[in-house]
């Protein structure tokens, strides 16, 4: 074999991760792919690493469920191309071919390491000693030779292309002869289960083959410092099940830039249409999982279903990689491992589906107690994660921050947010094995509890029967989990590049307009959901509309997002037969009738119009329309010489009209929340609805005499949400723009003598009616965290509400830089802000009066 280099190729590491669902596992690590990527100097040199063990589900002809999915049509990958933007794309071209030729470097090398034993294990089976059999060399070999071959002569014909890089050369010629060509996959796709169960047989009953097999060496680039690296032979034998997907993966990503007009995308076009009919054609063989083992009625086990769950375990939380499969359900933990070893689950518990019940059947089996922590811990967890989200930006835009500093820096914050995915779920959800014991997951929404649960009951309509692996079939059967998972990596930011779309920060604006597709009438609601540092959070409900078929909710909802990429929307059924309510913490009784979910694509939201949607779930139909507001925009202050009215008039100018300490809306407000809303969960982060809120408003401008009526015929969250939006309209923050600055370099203040005085002395420097309204502000927020247990609002979580919206930045303090990109709004100044309010929350009562007659301050300069 020629020597193979990809010398002089650009080597971007951030491109991986345009393939990251490939390489990574439960910790974001990949031994196998790291090895590979990774040079002996422990810099990352070698993008798109083929060491994916499954199949892209999203390029499979199937979903989890097995069933069909279509392809993606061609003609609508290709966004509206500017012609400003045509360098650029042939530049990104570029860039995904030199990172697919450098993993075709690799795959050659691992179709050589396969090869190497081949001839020798032929050459001695016509031998007095032959180590396997003709027909077992051809059998585990079978297309190995061609498959090298084809892929071989693409690299030698692609790698000049990519050396002598200019805007007309032309590579789509090669895609779709290598697309061509698919037949012998084909060929080896029918073979594999055979190769790779002759394998396992000739190494059980052959020791020197089994060395051979458990120690094949793959040399590693030419150009890198890489040794060889020994895998096993079912390793190598997968790769050219894998190598399909990820040919069509870059198709996609080469027509994504590649111009209409340029004479490559008819091409490409035509190797992508090929290669998805191919994959759609095979797919039930393809997608090994689908005949790894049997069950006992000879059938093929697949694999339905995978993904992380928190079990409460011996008492304390752990997280578990969770398999679905056709006839049982097995909880797994990773395996550590010795170095250079590949990565193993750990069998934790099976049950067969047909002994698998959600329903306690003895009273005598205890399930452990719910480990919860304070809400505050969470809330500090997460601004932990943002400051180091913060510094991580700052380090790249000053160019100083070298890798190694940037990396530890994420190696921290993937700490902080595995902790937080571990603790923060609480929704139980409960298997029971009815021969057995029970266990205990813990979710952070129903959505996931009600996905799971529809999964294995779907399973158990079939004619199932209970099974018992033996220790040989179980191991068999969570060594193969390795390979037969979907979800590689656990949900957490950190693993994510540069280039992916950070999430939304602001607030997203949804109109809940109808349902329809219900057969019977019933008492309906929806509740809106969005994620939130790698896990799901409830944000927003409708009101219950009764006895219907037809809901006409016409709601709307202000929902704050914190890197949020994903809405949920699920329809309940109220249940309201009090005979039927479960005594457990978080267990909704309420029926889902429906759910679906939309990503929140920033294109489409962050336009200034309504965007209509549909959800469909279950047959239901659920309209709705949403907008998006940044956080910047959304708190930005308007001035104005308003003066009649309450909302964006001057805090000053109202209490004088009023003649009154505090305005008559917030005295309201509070009272009414203190009397019916001290105990509602989420109160003042729950959204009220928006027609509700704008109905107060105009009372409360208009000064209407209904008021008071209006208040306590109100849902409570639309009155918090009247009062958190006064605050927000004020023409400047309640704390002023003039403090500003002073506020954010006292809660910098290390020493706490030093932050005393500085802090109380910025308290003095406000106006009398902005003081005496934030003391009442304070104090009534201290006492909705009194009933934390009940409403789940920590001081943390009141001050994440509130901090922003109290205490902003001036414009002129923006653009003076004293605050960076409004990209990065949600970072070290919003923390700050939150801290300020959180300081005075935390802090023994406040007195106006004493307040006042203190002069011992700490001198700021204001």
């Amino acid at each position: 074999m020629e020597p193979l280099s990809t010398r002089g190729l650009p080597r971007l590491s951030w491109i991986d991760t345009l393939y990251s669902n490939f390489n990574y596992n439960t910790d974001g690590y990949d031994g196998d792919a790291a090895e590979d990527r990774k040079s002996q100097d422990g810099s990352e040199t070698m993008p798109f690493i083929d060491e994916s063990p499954t199949i892209s589900p999203s390029l499979c002809a199937c979903g989890p469920d097995g069933e069909a999915i279509s392809p993606v049509p061609p003609e609508d990958l290709l966004p509206g191309v500017s012609p400003g933007d045509i360098e650029k794309g042939l530049e990104m071209k570029k860039l995904v071919l030199s990172g697919f030729l450098a993993s075709e470097e690799i795959y050659i090398n691992q179709l050589e390491a396969l090869l190497l034993p081949m001839r020798p294990l032929k050459a001695t089976a016509t031998t007095s000693q032959p180590v396997l059999t003709i027909q077992q060399v051809e059998t585990i070999f079978y297309k190995i030779q061609d498959i090298f071959e084809i892929h071989k002569e693409f690299y030698d014909a692609l790698f000049p292309h990519i050396q002598q890089w200019d805007e007309k050369v032309a590579v789509g010629h090669l895609f779709q002869k290598l697309a061509s060509q698919l037949g012998v996959y084909k060929a080896f796709v029918d073979n594999y289960k055979t190769a790779v169960e002759t394998a396992e047989k000739c190494s059980q009953a052959n020791t020197q083959f089994q060395k051979i097999s458990e120690n094949l060496k793959v040399k590693g680039p030419k150009d890198s410092k890489d040794c060889n690296t020994n895998v096993t032979m079912e390793a190598l034998l997968y790769k050219p099940i894998d190598r399909v997907t990820r040919s069509t993966l870059v198709l996609h990503d080469l027509l994504k830039h590649t111009p209409k007009d340029h004479p490559d995308f008819p091409l490409l076009q035509d190797a992508l249409r090929i290669s998805q009919n191919f994959l759609s054609s095979i797919n039930e063989e393809i997608d090994p999982r689908r005949t790894a083992v049997t069950t006992p009625k000879g059938e093929a086990r697949q694999l339905v279903k995978d993904g992380f769950l928190v079990e409460v375990s011996e008492g304390s939380r752990k997280l578990r990689h969770v398999f679905l499969f056709t006839d049982l359900l097995l909880c797994a933990k990773m395996k550590k491992t010795s170095a250079g070893r590949h990565q193993q689950y750990e069998c934790k518990w099976y049950i067969p589906l047909a002994d698998l019940t959600f329903q306690l059947l003895d009273d005598s089996d205890v399930l452990p107690h719910i480990q919860v922590l304070p809400e505050h811990e969470i809330e500090e967890m997460k601004t932990k994660i943002s400051v180091i989200k913060s510094e991580i930006q700052k380090e790249k835009k000053a160019l100083k921050g070298q890798s190694r500093n940037v990396e530890r820096l994420r190696k921290k914050m993937n700490e902080q947010e595995s902790w937080l995915l571990l603790h923060s779920p609480t929704i139980p959800f409960r298997i029971h094995n009815k021969h057995g014991k029970s266990y205990l997951f813990l979710l952070s929404s129903d959505y996931e509890r009600s996905e799971w649960r529809e999964s294995i009951q779907k399973l158990q309509r079939k004619d199932l029967q209970t099974c018992q692996l033996s220790s040989v079939e179980l191991q068999v059967l969570t060594s193969s989990c390795f390979k037969l998972r979907t979800v590689h990596n656990i949900p957490v930011t950190s693993n994510k590049d540069d280039e992916e779309t950070p999430g939304l920060y602001g607030f997203l604006h949804v109109i809940v307009h109808s349902a329809k597709g219900f057969k019977e009438s019933a008492n309906l609601y929806c509740t809106l959901e969005v994620d939130s540092y790698g896990y799901f959070v409830s944000k927003a409900k409708t009101r219950v509309f009764r006895d219907t078929t037809e809901p006409q909710w016409n709601e709307e909802f202000e929902i704050e997002l914190e890197g949020s990429q994903c809405l949920r929307i699920l329809c309940y059924e109220k249940c309201y037969d009090k005979t039927k309510l479960n005594k457990d913490d978080n267990e909704i009784v309420d029926i889902i009738m429906g759910k679906g979910q939309v990503q929140l694509d920033p294109q489409t939201v962050q336009s200034k119009n309504w965007h209509m949607d549909v959800i469909e779930m279950n047959g239901i139909k659920v309209e709705f329309s949403m907008k998006f507001t940044s956080r910047d925009l959304s708190l930005k202050r308007t001035p104005s010489k308003k003066q009649s009215g309450v909302f964006g008039v001057k805090i000053s100018v109202v209490t004088k009209r009023e003649r009154s300490k505090v305005p008559y809306i917030v005295r309201q407000c509070i009272e009414e929340v203190e009397k019916r809303g001290i105990d509602e969960v989420g109160i003042y982060r729950i959204s009220g609805v928006a027609t509700d809120i704008q109905a107060l408003k105009a009372a409360f401008d208009t000064n209407s005499k209904d008021i008071l009526v209006m208040l306590s015929d109100m849902d409570i969250n639309a009155i918090a949400g009247t009062l958190k939006l006064y605050f927000r309209e004020l023409p400047e923050p309640l704390l002023t723009d003039r403090l500003y600055p002073a506020f954010m370099e006292g809660i910098a203040l290390s020493d706490p003598a030093a932050k005393e005085n500085c802090m109380m002395h910025l308290l003095r420097s406000l106006p009398d009616p902005n003081l005496i309204t934030f003391l009442s502000l304070l104090e009534h927020l201290k006492r909705v965290a009194d009933n934390e247990p009940i409403n789940k609002m920590s001081l943390h979580n009141l001050g994440t509400v509130f901090g922003p919206t109290l205490l902003r930045p001036s414009e002129s303090e923006v653009t003076k830089g004293h605050i960076t990109l409004a990209t990065d709004i949600w970072s070290h100044d919003v923390m700050a802000q939150v801290q300020v309010l959180l300081y005075y929350l935390q802090h023994p009562p406040i007195s106006f009066a004493e307040l006042k007659r203190n002069t011992l301050y700490f001198s700021t300069d204001v």
